[in-house]
């Protein structure tokens, strides 16, 4: 069954780009040896390792000499088969618990990375893995595409739970103004309901990750909603005020967000 995701992941991928904009799956190269092997110096096991484990912090590139190993992390097998593992520890919890009758015990949901993949992106020959400079620019006319594909263990996990009887809560750092586009991509590719869809308002632009959820999630609390889980990929998605009672992080290496 995984495998049959992460090969609809990769023609997700390929199929995004062949479209109007140029997004190029990165030609995967593989390395002989571990795949912890040392690289100019740097093991790249061990620097996503770091990174997972939020011992790496503020970093704004990922390694150039791991461009490779990144390439065989994302495509080759293992990255699918950590957020499967991600989703299984979220579910084993989840339906062990007695939810309540009244319509207010919530998942939480980030979007980029997490429900939705911005693979076909970050795989282009112009990004690389991280490896090279993002272009917020560019990252918003591929946005604005709406063709972002599903990450299958995510999916599948928000069917798991919509059946538990859970409400979702889809919470992003997206800018307010692409709501339609937002809205459309997730119910392209499979998340047809949700509770709440919460995304960034222009007078909240510069408030960091932590900051920016750690309020929206206390107005949550404050209307009366318990919230019982939240995934994400970054840090800044499972720290600060009111984070839920279990947090649960898929793998993301390629950027970091405070």
């Amino acid at each position: 069954m995984q495998v049959l995701h992460l090969l609809f992941l990769v023609l997700s991928v390929i199929t995004t780009s062949q479209g109007s904009v140029p997004y190029q799956v990165f030609p995967l190269r593989l390395r002989s040896g571990s795949d912890g092997e040392k690289i100019s110096g740097i093991d790249c096991l061990s620097w996503r390792l770091a990174v997972e484990t939020h011992n790496l912090r503020n970093f704004g590139l990922v390694p150039s000499s791991c461009e490779n190993y990144m390439a065989k992390y994302m495509l080759g097998g293992q990255y699918s088969a950590d957020c499967f593992e991600a989703a299984s520890a979220a579910y084993e919890y989840a339906k062990n618990l007695t939810l309540a009758d009244d319509g207010k015990d919530i998942w939480i949901f980030d979007i980029d990375e997490t429900a939705l993949s911005s693979l076909p992106f970050y795989s282009s020959p112009d990004n690389a893995f991280g490896t090279k400079e993002y272009n917020d620019t560019s990252f918003k006319e591929w946005e604005k595409l709406g063709v972002a594909p599903a990450l299958p263990a995510i999916l599948d996990l928000y069917n798991k739970l919509l059946d538990l009887g859970f409400k979702i809560v889809f919470l992003s750092g997206k800018s307010e103004s692409i709501r339609d586009i937002a809205e459309q991509n997730l119910k392209d590719v499979g998340y047809h309901t949700w509770e709440k869809l919460i995304l960034k308002q222009t007078s909240e632009k510069g408030s960091t990750a932590v900051v920016y959820k750690s309020k929206k999630r206390t107005e949550l609390v404050n209307e009366g909603y318990r919230i019982l889980g939240n995934v994400g990929d970054q840090w800044s998605d499972l720290l600060g005020d009111n984070v839920g009672n279990r947090t649960f992080k898929v793998p993301d290496p390629l950027f970091y967000l405070p």
